[in-house]
């Protein structure tokens, strides 16, 4: 019996990581395939938490996908940990190439939409992008996507049940709003906050994506803590308007990431709400907020202003009807939106050609 390591590879593809729900191929967690004769040897990596039941399930599962395909085969699988205390903790996200938090400092600025936009407007450039409502206490993703009193389904694997994520527009997306009801009070404490979010990163089954965004909840709370905590963020984007409260509230969230414990690299600002252009009048601009906010912010934060995106009525409708504005034709809107997530794509690509990976946020004990 001859055999053929591609198709082995093949077959461990169907094979699921029991903590994230990948495929330990997408995961990479295989290592040494090696054929002799009928014998098919292989090491799996494994974080050093993992448990023995699921070392267990693993390798039985490992068995059966490649003696589906070549039943005689003899298969071994040899375990290795990961060392304990290792100096890059293991993201339970490595098939997800960038994650991207978009802050603001204050509510009411936008960020939400800036959010939605963005992920879409990546999507539209040819990328695998999904989205996570993290603002807890106020989750409007699910309106802005028309998700609203949709429930994600719950998949088991290995006997642990996993999140499958809804999905806007052939993108994925998560948010506590599809699991309250939408006029249930969110009460929660730092614990709480903490599991819940670390369940959208850790027990929730993503694809295989190029950006994550994550939209955050204003200011520098427990649920921006928790995130830098659970995953290597890639880079934050701040969200003001150009009035002068609007940023010296967004200072606050720049300084959080710029933390040498945190040491978030920030892309770009984007300014929000920049000016007022009424429909019957396409060509004028009202500067009901001010101006030059976006510009200041991304000098102070050592970035770029990534777009101004103007007071537009349909912007809000788009947002209402759960048909964002960067999916239709609205003059200046929908160009402001997608100059933005050109810029994004932009500074993350020069972000990871200069600077190191980000590292997950070491608890202090």
């Amino acid at each position: 019996m001859s055999i053929d390591k591609s198709k082995v590879f093949k077959a461990l593809r169907e094979v699921l990581d029991p903590q994230s729900g990948q495929s330990i191929i997408l995961k990479n967690m295989v290592r040494d395939l090696d054929v002799e004769g009928n014998n098919i040897n292989f090491s799996l990596e494994l974080p050093s938490a993992f448990e023995g039941k699921d070392k267990s399930a693993l390798n039985f599962a490992c068995m059966e996908a490649v003696q589906k395909v070549y039943p005689e085969a003899n298969v071994n699988v040899h375990m290795i940990s990961t060392m304990p205390g290792a100096a890059t903790p293991a993201s339970p996200l490595s098939h997800v190439k960038n994650i991207i938090a978009v802050a603001s400092g204050k509510g009411g600025v936008g960020k939400s939409t800036v959010s939605v936009n963005l992920a879409l407007g990546l999507k539209q450039l040819g990328a695998k992008v999904g989205l996570i409502d993290a603002d807890l206490y106020g989750p409007s993703i699910p309106t802005m996507l028309d998700l609203k009193g949709q429930r994600p389904k719950i998949q088991q694997i290995y006997d642990q049940p996993k999140i499958v994520p809804l999905q806007a527009y052939g993108m994925p997306v998560m948010s506590i709003g599809f699991i309250i009801e939408p006029e249930q009070a969110v009460v929660l404490r730092g614990p709480r906050l903490a599991g819940i979010i670390q369940q959208f990163f850790n027990d929730t089954i993503w694809p295989e994506l190029d950006y994550l965004i994550v939209d955050l909840p204003p200011g520098t709370g427990d649920i921006q803590l928790t995130l830098v905590q659970t995953v290597p963020v890639t880079g934050a984007v701040l969200v003001t308007t150009p009035q002068e409260v609007a940023v010296a509230d967004a200072v606050k969230a720049m300084n959080m990431f710029l933390l040498p414990s945190v040491n978030v690299p920030i892309l770009g600002v984007v300014e929000n709400m920049s000016w007022f252009t009424p429909a019957e009048l396409p060509d004028n601009k009202y500067y009901l907020f001010g101006e030059g906010g976006g510009k200041q912010m991304a000098q102070m934060s050592e970035s770029v202003l990534l777009g101004q995106v103007p007071i537009v009525q349909s912007i809000r409708e788009s947002g209402d009807e759960g048909k964002p504005a960067i999916m239709k034709d609205i003059p200046q809107a929908t160009s402001a939106l997608k100059e933005v997530a050109e810029n994004v794509a932009r500074q993350v690509a020069i972000r990871n050609e200069t600077m190191d990976p980000t590292q997950v946020v070491k608890v202090q004990g």
